[in-house]
């Protein structure tokens, strides 16, 4: 389907790089992506991946907007305070980009619901989640970008080892919850941090949307916002892996 004159008018930034063009706005806008966790990762990818014309947009989290949210959450104001999180968010998406659809869903998301998009984005700060939603991926056979931050570091990959073979999936990464792992709420988080991430996830997102470049699989960027340093690194696919590993049958 062409373009519309307004279409061709938001878009025109974007159609103006080779390596999107007409035909990678088209796959944006024809694109489903669900997005678990709307804080301070999920919510700003959100916004960018909806400013960027994404057709399909799913969001969950069982949270409403607290006042300490508003430090790094810069998808919410004060008005917010107390609103479900997805629900303000969804807003803010519609008013950015009319032509998006949102599916708002006010509560945790489990493995007992399906998700329908085609790409999954883990904005979640629990590894319970992040371990269900790196089985689901796999099991679906979908690409599955995850981010995280804490205190002056983030950072964000993407695991595709249902889609392809040989590549690591997040529990090769992290093979099981560290004993004490930290959360923002204990240790604090600064907010611009918290923000390159999100802006990192979107990108590796479009990337994967559109077709262009290298997409992070098999490799993680990791920010140190204190020493204002940016690393990659290879991650290997572990053959003991449960989800993706040789004995699991995968």
């Amino acid at each position: 389907m062409a373009l519309t004159p307004q279409q061709l008018d938001r878009h025109k930034r974007h159609i103006l790089l080779k390596e999107i063009g007409g035909p990678g706005v088209q796959k944006l806008m024809n694109a489903k992506v669900s997005i678990i966790g709307a804080g301070a990762l999920g919510g700003p990818c959100a916004m960018y991946l909806a400013a960027a014309g994404v057709g399909e947009i799913e969001l969950w989290d069982a949270d409403t907007v607290d006042r300490s949210n508003l430090q790094r959450q810069v998808q919410f104001t004060e008005d917010d305070i107390g609103e479900a999180k997805v629900r303000s968010l969804a807003a803010r998406l519609k008013a950015a980009n009319a032509d998006c659809r949102v599916n708002a869903q006010p509560r945790r998301w489990s493995v007992a619901q399906k998700l329908s998009g085609d790409i999954l984005i883990d904005a979640t700060d629990n590894f319970e989640t992040r371990f269900e939603l790196n089985r689901a991926a796999h099991a679906s056979g979908r690409v599955l970008v995850s981010g995280a931050a804490t205190r002056w570091s983030g950072q964000v990959s993407v695991f595709a080892s249902g889609v392809k073979a040989g590549t690591p999936c997040y529990q090769c990464f992290v093979p099981e919850a560290p004993p004490e792992a930290e959360a923002c709420e204990d240790v604090g988080v600064v907010g611009p941090v918290t923000g390159i991430v999100a802006s990192h996830m979107a990108l590796e997102t479009l990337k994967l949307v559109t077709g262009a470049g290298q997409p992070l699989i098999g490799k993680i960027i990791v920010l140190d916002g204190l020493g204002g340093v940016t690393r990659q690194i290879g991650l290997p696919r572990d053959p003991a892996c449960p989800v993706c590993g040789i004995e699991s049958g995968a």
